[in-house]
């Protein structure tokens, strides 16, 4: 590509950005001469604050920022001193006040009118799962779908409200309310982010994410909040390690410290594991740390980490009643894939500062790098017949400033929120036979996005909040695929050039009503939109013909589109909380793989809906019982399918939970219960093959703490269920099918020491 063909867009973007940001800054800039204008005694005050913490969620406003219905563990704290380092930065009270100094309490956190769910750092140290995939699906409406023997949660991908094999790029992952879902289609992997650095977890179910975040929020928007040392002792340190099942050690470091404006963490650990079945071994190690630095009129921060995992492919297990084949009874831990592999490393680089401007007012600037390399070899069942190695390097630059101006706007108490998303990410391919031959294929993918944004939360009451707001993204896209025909191996052809630009937008509205301190509602709608990845674009276009011969692709998909309505209520009454919410969503091009013809296309209109439920109930000081229900639907709404399920979505979930101090901190017990009903295998949308079975598991944990010394013993898959939640049927043979087993009980004992 030409230096000229690449600045002409460049220049584009830079115009596009000046002209989103110059109008907003002005706006912002009178709405503050507005508000120096009116007289003090007839509007609501407006609190001056130093800036805000830069972990802060972007929908989230500052004086809700403890609020809304997350569950706590009852009277944990003795008992979060087994996780107590180093913690994060404050929260501030969730109140409101009403222009005639009365208190409102608000029951929303995050966008108005959408489903929250916030897993707090005590949740997570108390919970009995091992893996923070595993915590989050206790949300009522996630599912899990695992492909690797589900060691540390390594490749497990999480769906929000029925996604299946394209969860992952339908669920947006945030870290620090900054999105990190990549380009292509390996998503994020859990496992790679340390759990003691978590301190919070917050989970926005449907689209609505879409205008502040921008694409990949279709199903939902996940947004872990880490830990960064503002505001604890001078000097905090925290050591654990821990062996279990399968061979299984882990370790785990962190450490802190604070002095004047300046503070730093550091949060790192390693895990090895053999893995339940054979060629699942895993070897992963990942750290992060921080740099902060925090005035009365600027906080700055730098943030560091890194990961590098090494994991084995155990591959399916066939079944096939017309040979009387049933891997999963004679060899549920075997392997038809020994010698498969997959190697990642990574590392990321964000920095930021938040500057006051005026009284009510703050400019928020972020940007950083990404930088992934992927190594992944494919050898079927004999290391001397290769079939396939991967080789990629993926890194993203960013930049993201934004605006937050809270004033009043006329009488209104207002929050406004507005920014530019950039985003440039390149991608590159080799695909040889095996490592070290010359590429059959090598991909080179360029994709550039900018958007602005607006959102705006009117308080129209002292019991009522509106929002509303809008993006526009423009995205730019290169694609270039370089074949050689003499290349060992090489039975293919060349896929067609691609040059593209496609502005999209995304809308919210949403509102929600106190009726009083117990009970309020909710409601909204939007509309969201998914750029296709360069892997499906990679893999679009026919690839063979009907007698098998290579067809050239083309890169080219279509976006996916998504318009979500939902409405709930939500209660809070002493120690009793419920939230409940029902909602339907049509999707248009959606993007799925069909393994019989070995391309991604566009699907026929789809439709998601259903019903999400959870609530807790404090019985005691010492116990919290908590649960949660789903109902979820994936259905084809036209073409040949149409009233089918889509594949690898379960109908029913459910989940439930106990924490119990059984004696003060030195003895406390917690247990958890999820189960899933069945759900049709990936590649079976005419709904003829049988059915993934319905399945449950119960996670059971004792732990304990004494001064510094902390220790905890967890079973889990108690009952030893035989389960998988993944299978693909084939596409020749009717009732054959290949299934992805998971481990049966495991235990692991840890024990650590906090300084």
């Amino acid at each position: 590509m030409s230096c000229i063909r690449i600045a002409a867009p460049r220049r584009r973007n830079y115009l596009l950005a000046s002209s989103v940001l110059v109008p907003l800054l002005s706006l912002g800039i009178s709405g503050a001469q507005a508000q120096q204008l009116a007289a003090a005694d007839q509007l609501p005050p407006i609190e001056v604050s130093p800036p805000i913490d830069q972990n802060r969620t972007r929908a989230k406003p500052s004086d809700d920022e403890s609020s809304g219905p997350h569950r706590t563990a009852p009277n944990l704290t003795p008992t979060t001193d087994t996780n107590p380092a180093p913690s994060g930065g404050s929260s501030v009270s969730p109140s409101g006040t009403s222009p005639s100094g009365a208190i409102t309490v608000r029951q929303f956190s995050g966008i108005v009118g959408a489903s929250l769910t916030v897993i707090t750092a005590e949740d997570i140290a108390r919970s009995p799962a091992q893996t923070v995939q595993e915590i989050i699906a206790q949300t009522p409406g996630v599912q899990l779908t695992s492909l690797f023997g589900g060691v540390n949660g390594a490749k497990t991908s999480v769906d929000l409200r029925g996604f299946g094999a394209f969860a992952a790029s339908n669920a947006l992952l945030l870290i620090n309310g900054r999105r990190v879902n990549d380009v292509d289609m390996q998503g994020v992997d859990f496992g790679t982010i340390p759990r003691d650095s978590i301190e919070r977890i917050e989970i926005t179910r449907g689209n609505s994410g879409a205008v502040l975040y921008g694409d990949n929020a279709v199903g939902g928007v996940i947004n872990i909040v880490l830990k960064n040392g503002v505001g604890g002792p001078p000097v905090a340190m925290r050591g654990e390690a821990g062996a279990g099942s399968f061979n299984q050690r882990m370790a785990s470091v962190s450490a802190a410290t604070n002095s004047g404006p300046w503070s730093t963490s550091f949060y790192g650990n390693g895990i090895k594991s053999d893995g339940y079945r054979v060629n699942n071994a895993l070897d992963q190690r990942n750290g992060v740390g921080n740099v902060n630095y925090a005035t009365p009129g600027l906080t700055a921060f730098l943030t560091l980490s890194g990961d590098d995992q090494k994991l084995g492919f155990p591959g399916g297990r066939t079944v096939d009643p017309s040979i009387g084949l049933n891997q999963l009874v004679t060899d549920r831990r075997g392997t038809n894939t020994p010698f498969d592999y997959g190697n990642q490393q990574g590392a990321n680089a964000t920095a930021g500062f938040t500057r006051t401007l005026w009284n009510g007012a703050e400019l928020i600037v972020d940007g950083g790098v990404r930088d992934k390399k992927q190594q992944a070899g494919f050898f079927g069942n004999s290391p001397a017949i290769p079939f396939n190695y991967v080789d990629t390097h993926l890194q993203t630059w960013s930049i993201t400033p934004r605006l937050s101006i809270k004033n009043v706007m006329p009488g209104l108490p207002s929050a406004i929120l507005t920014g530019v998303d950039y985003y440039d990410a390149t991608y590159h391919s080799d695909r040889p036979e095996s490592r070290g031959a010359p590429p059959i294929h090598v991909y080179d993918l360029n994709q550039r996005t900018l958007a602005g944004y607006w959102q705006q939360t009117i308080g129209l009451l002292p019991t009522t909040d509106f929002s509303y707001g809008g993006r526009i993204q423009r995205t730019s896209l290169s694609a270039r695929d370089r074949y050689d025909p003499f290349a060992p191996g090489a039975f293919s052809a060349e896929a067609t050039p691609l040059d593209s630009e496609e502005t999209q937008h995304a809308l919210h509205i949403g509102i929600e009503h106190r009726f009083n301190a117990v009970f309020s509602m909710f409601g909204r709608a939007a509309r969201a939109f998914r750029t296709p990845n360069v892997d499906e674009r990679v893999s679009s276009g026919p690839a063979f013909d009907p007698f098998f011969n290579p067809l050239s692709g083309n890169f080219k998909l279509k976006t996916q589109t998504s318009h979500d309505i939902e409405a709930g209520f939500r209660i809070r009454s002493g120690p009793f909380e419920i939230q409940s919410s029902v909602y339907t969503m049509d999707l248009e091009n959606e993007i799925h793989f069909i393994p019989a013809r070995f391309f991604n296309v566009n699907l026929d209109p789809t439709r998601r809906y259903g019903s999400e439920t959870s609530a807790s109930l404090r019985v005691s000081d010492g116990v919290l019982l908590r649960g949660g229900f789903a109902y979820s639907r994936a259905v084809f709404r036209e073409g040949t399918f149409a009233g089918n399920d889509v594949p690898l979505v379960s109908r029913y979930t459910a989940s439930g939970g106990v924490s119990w101090n059984i004696w003060q901190n030195y003895l406390v017990a917690d247990a958890t219960l999820r189960a899933w009903s069945e759900r049709f295998m990936d590649n079976d949308q005419a709904n003829t093959q049988r059915r993934i079975p319905a399945n449950a598991t119960v996670d059971f944990k004792l732990s304990g703490a004494y001064q510094h010394f902390f220790w905890s013993l967890s079973v889990n898959n108690l009952f030893n269920a035989l389960y998988y939640d993944y299978a693909i049927a084939s596409s020749f043979t009717d009732g054959r099918f290949s299934a992805y087993p998971l481990p049966g009980r495991a235990y692991m004992v840890k024990a650590g020491a906090t300084f």
